[in-house]
């Protein structure tokens, strides 16, 4: 399923490999290290659960 997905970098990777998550929005979030990509694991959550996560870790929350 991961080959079928559009992944996005997060805006705080760099290109020399620090801090490197990457995301796919589907019917569930799908979220893994780039470093790891594409046969490493990735985890999935639902999409109630990726919005509480991101509230949570908003600067300012």
């Amino acid at each position: 399923m991961s080959d079928q997905l559009t992944w996005i970098k997060s805006s705080y990777s760099d290109n020399e490999g620090g801090a490197c998550v990457e995301v796919a929005l589907a019917l569930a979030i799908h979220i893994r290290d780039s470093k790891s990509a594409p046969e490493g694991p990735e985890l999935r959550v639902s999409a109630p659960a990726w919005s509480a996560f991101i509230a949570a870790v908003r600067p300012g929350a």
